[in-house]
């Protein structure tokens, strides 16, 4: 079954077009990761530092191969230098409704 990840970030004051302009070259190696069927970055109006990823994931554990990915590259570590606290991320799945 296919999950809905929810990553929420908030950037240090100025950081989130660090952030925007780092992903643009980076994202499709999320794209192209196997088991990943999209995904889009959302910056919150209202306080532009803050962004929401909206991933779709075959399962959670292809989303967990690929956040070992991506802290294996230091990719993690780099996305936190710039980050103001921690990221807050949700797993969901579709409730059929």
């Amino acid at each position: 079954m296919s999950i809905l990840v929810l990553l929420e970030v908030n950037a240090n004051p100025g950081n989130g077009k660090d952030i925007t302009n780092w992903l643009r070259d980076e994202l499709h190696h999320t794209r192209g990761f196997d088991g990943c069927n999209g995904i889009t970055i959302h910056t919150n109006q209202k306080e532009p530092n803050n962004l929401v990823f909206v991933e779709d994931w075959d399962s959670l554990p292809q989303y967990e191969k690929y956040l070992a990915f991506r802290t294996e590259r230091g990719d993690i570590g780099k996305l936190g230098a710039w980050l103001a606290g921690e990221a807050s991320i949700r797993y969901f799945e579709n409730a059929g409704v």
